[in-house]
């Protein structure tokens, strides 16, 4: 595994447990951190992150993030041996979403062809 891949699943396991055990902000609600993008330099962290719930809550969740950045930055920097501290930028993971959405077409195309010679329903 590169470097990059390691710092990588560092940052991710660290963000999740500053998460889970440092921050208390009940805006954060039921948020999985999905992965970490570093830059080839290692100076910029992209973290993805989804949230369970309404749009209002995955809002408050992102407001809640960016308002403990520097602390999540400090921590990250004192838990993972680095030259340089990486910036840090939340951006929300609407890879599942999307996922949820595919699968709701593909079952209305489902539904709509009805079943097919040798299928019961």
């Amino acid at each position: 595994m590169a470097r990059k891949e390691k710092v990588q699943d560092a940052i991710q396991e660290e963000i999740c447990d500053i998460l889970l055990n440092k921050l208390k902000d009940p805006r954060i609600g039921f948020v999985t951190i999905t992965g970490v993008e570093m830059s080839d330099d290692l100076r910029y962290a992209k973290v993805f992150f989804s949230v369970l719930g309404k749009e209002e809550d995955k809002k408050k969740t992102k407001a809640a993030l960016d308002s403990a950045l520097g602390f999540i930055r400090t921590q990250v920097a004192e838990r993972v041996q680095l030259r340089f501290a990486p910036e840090i930028v939340f951006k929300e993971d609407q890879s599942s979403e999307y996922s949820s959405h595919i699968q709701k077409v593909l079952d209305e195309i489902k539904e709509l062809e009805g079943p097919k010679k040798g299928e019961e329903k």
